[in-house]
């Protein structure tokens, strides 16, 4: 029997492959592989893929391997509390928003930033919760660079009292992060929770001191182990901080089995198992010299006339308007040479190495930026006030109304049904129960969304 020790989940489900017991239970292709396609398995995901039967635990329950395997995650983190998600961080951001909810009940009033995830808007829809927004001063030129300061915060808690949490997403996507130690100080200077979303940062934990959430005062955070990390995808973690309420640890099982699947995936789960044991075997070292590689390559490409956004060491979010092409052009270019980018949109273009790229990966991608052809300087970004439109609805009363698919320009002075946003990276511009305004209109044709859901 294989030693499970390090990686239970692993361990158990090698040890129950060897054992030649007869699979009398789901699913359906009995751990072998099947259906040749070129010679190979179809997925070759059919050994891990078991269901829990016994001795291999239960997600929600999880006092056995799963249990084991979450607490090795939770010591890595320093939590009080880490639980794995097979459904990504849009599981995990719920079950944190149904915590707060259990934990403070008809208390509960969030301000949120707006740059947040739909999943955000998701779970506020299905647990009836209507946010405050938390506005940004002054102008941006980007739609993703939204995140609010420790100022906005402070201003928010100051004129409302009877906020009890705020959400914030940093990083962003486009590699922006936020003031955490500020805002946490700020948080709970007036007794509110802060929750983040960290779905891009799983990684920070391992990259330096003082950098993920639960160093810089979080309640409670949401990580893509699948983003950063090499685990499958769908891979995520909900963490509880050790300084937080004590029943959010208590409650969040329940609230994860609120939004869950009832058949989880041990493929997902084993992948989140085996990373738990490489980020204490060594990974930690390789994240840092692949942040240390990146932070060469941002200042190469600075000297060389690129803008470089955001401050999230293992992200490279790349300008390219300084020598004549918008972020769509360049991720045309890059795809020529060989490199296909994470993200691209009329301002910029996303890449996301990570320290399994292949040795020169990235050095590739920087010598064929360098190589770009120069062009005349692109106009200035026009820069838009972050729209403020009128809310008239909740988000819940607005989605479960009866609505229609329109034109973008047919939807001024209409109320949304449901948040317009592009996908990725799934950011709202308008809010369901809000009006269209001619200027939300506007940044909605800028980034491609050319119809909305109007009551």
């Amino acid at each position: 029997m294989k030693d499970s020790k390090d990686m239970p989940i692993v361990g158990y489900i090698e040890n129950y492959n060897s054992s030649g017991t007869v699979r009398m239970h789901m699913p359906g292709h009995k751990g072998r592989p099947y259906v040749p396609y070129k010679g190979a398995s179809l997925t070759g995901a059919e050994y891990w893929d078991i269901t829990e039967i016994k001795g291999a635990d239960a997600l929600f329950e999880a006092e056995g391997i799963i249990g084991e395997s979450e607490k090795i995650m939770s010591e890595l983190y320093g939590s009080a509390r880490t639980l794995y998600s097979t459904e990504g961080s849009s599981l995990s951001i719920k079950a944190m928003l149904a915590c707060a909810k259990e934990l403070l009940g008809s208390r509960l009033k969030i301000a949120a930033a707006r740059n947040c995830h739909r999943a955000f808007v998701n779970g506020c829809i299905l647990l009836d919760i209507q946010p405050e927004w938390i506005f940004p001063e002054g102008e941006v030129s980007q739609l993703c660079r939204t995140a609010v300061s420790v100022s906005d915060v402070e201003r928010v808690l100051n004129s409302d009292s009877s906020v009890t949490a705020v959400y914030i997403t940093s990083p962003d996507y486009l590699g922006d992060m936020a003031d955490i130690r500020g805002i946490s100080k700020a948080c709970h200077r007036h007794g509110a929770l802060l929750l983040v979303d960290n779905a891009h940062g799983a990684y920070l934990k391992f990259a330096g001191e003082g950098l993920h959430p639960l160093e810089l005062g979080a309640d409670m955070c949401a990580d893509s182990a699948h983003k950063t990390l090499p685990a499958l995808t769908g891979a995520s973690l909900l963490h509880i901080s050790r300084s937080a309420p004590e029943k959010l640890a208590e409650a969040a099982k329940g609230a994860m089995m609120l939004f869950a699947s009832t058949s989880p995936s041990y493929v997902i789960m084993s992948s989140l198992d085996r990373c738990a044991y490489e980020l204490g075997n060594g990974l930690s070292e390789k994240i840092k010299a692949c942040c240390e590689e990146v932070s060469q390559v941002k200042k190469r490409l600075t000297d060389a006339g690129f803008g470089i956004i955001g401050d999230e060491p293992m992200k490279l979010t790349v300008d390219a308007s300084a020598l004549g092409y918008d972020g769509i052009a360049l991720g045309e270019y890059l795809r020529g040479n060989g490199t296909e980018p994470e993200y691209c949109d009329p301002d910029c273009t996303v890449l996301m190495p990570s320290p399994y790229n292949g040795e020169d990966d990235l050095s590739r991608v920087c010598e064929a930026l360098l190589a770009l052809p120069r062009k005349a300087p692109l106009p200035k970004t026009e820069v838009f006030a972050i729209p403020r439109p009128e809310r008239v609805m909740t988000l819940r009363e607005a989605y479960f109304s009866p609505f229609k698919r329109v034109q973008a320009d047919e939807a001024s002075g209409r109320i949304c049904a449901r948040a317009a946003l592009c996908c990725q990276p799934s950011v709202p511009v308008v809010f369901g129960g809000e009006i269209f305004g001619e200027n939300v209109i506007k940044i909605l044709k800028k980034y491609g969304i050319f119809e909305a859901d109007v009551l």
